[in-house]
């Protein structure tokens, strides 16, 4: 099988439902986890490790975990926020425990509760509990792109919170653009400073299509070196502490953007778009996504009657 030329990742069972007004009934959670298990992601975020009162529709993670099928070669990722969230993400069986602090004090504080130094302090807390386990660290820095509260971010600060990560252990590193405030120049501009300190396979690109710059930012950064992106089903998500911040990347359009320019995904998109098209059965709305809706390019539709040749 050929090797990708970019992979997807999948966060819509956390960062996609972790926003719904409605609650998803664990057995569908289940299944989508399991059909994604079987196209082709190396990596899906299945749920948080919060506290119920302040995301009520991810209460049921260890249900979850306890329950999907475990593909060989897939990651499954818990997102926690604290030693104790950590400890029930290690015993659910989670592969990889995503750690997440803002660039931004501001941002920080309203999703977290917690000033930086706080969460770094915990964070260390976490990688020591993970040591032995198997298990592995992603460390995110939220914000990384600019603060719906603060405006710009320094990208040195970035940079220091990446290095600062990678010190205490974490493999992996994600740059999140929690409010779609990147653009094209700046994202391969900050890309291209954080590969001097990642290798491109330990690096995710998270980014929010919230200005519609979404899948330009995806190629900005594949320009810049970067070869990991999360992606969202349907184009769900949106962060619950950030104003204005609104869905993920779509990952079935992302995929088949990455397929038309002749990229290798490995990821079964015809089964992709199937999935996506049951989100509003299953959410009770539209959903952002446009090949779902207009079909892949390829797709080509009947000549109409009135133009064929007897």
């Amino acid at each position: 099988m050929t090797a990708p030329d970019i992979l997807f990742q999948e966060v819509a069972p956390r960062d996609g439902l972790q926003i719904e007004p409605v609650w998803v009934e664990t057995d569908d959670k289940v299944r989508m986890i399991d059909a994604l298990s079987h196209m082709g992601f190396t990596r899906i975020e299945v749920s948080s490790f919060v506290s119920p009162k302040a995301i009520p529709a991810l209460s049921d993670a260890d249900q979850v975990f306890a329950r999907i099928e475990r593909v060989p070669g897939v990651t499954y990722v818990a997102l926690v926020p604290n030693l104790r969230g950590a400890e029930r993400a290690l015993a659910a069986g989670a592969d990889e425990l995503n750690l997440v602090m803002s660039a931004s004090e501001t941002h920080n504080r309203a999703n977290m509760n917690m000033s930086g130094e706080a969460s770094f302090a915990a964070f260390q807390q976490i990688a020591q509990a993970v040591g032995g386990t198997g298990a592995s660290v992603n460390g995110t820095v939220a914000t990384a792109f600019g603060c719906p509260f603060e405006g710009a971010v320094d990208e040195d600060r970035v940079v220091d919170l990446v290095k600062r990560y990678r010190a205490f252990g974490a493999t992996g590193i994600t740059l999140a653009d929690t409010t779609g405030m990147a653009n094209p120049l700046q994202v391969e501009r900050l890309v291209g400073k954080i590969l001097w300190h990642v290798p491109h396979e330990a690096l995710t690109l998270h980014f929010h299509d919230t200005r519609g710059l979404g899948l330009a930012n995806v190629l900005a950064a594949y320009r810049a070196g970067a070869r990991r992106f999360d992606g969202s089903l349907g184009g769900l998500g949106g962060c619950p502490f950030a104003p204005g911040a609104s869905g993920n990347i779509c990952s079935e359009d992302a995929v088949a953007m990455a397929e038309e320019m002749g990229m290798a995904t490995g990821i079964d998109l015809p089964a992709l778009i199937d999935l996506a098209r049951t989100l509003p059965g299953l959410l009770g709305h539209d959903v952002p996504g446009q090949v779902m809706k207009a079909g892949r390019v390829s797709d080509l539709h009947p000549v109409p009657d009135r133009l064929r040749i007897v």
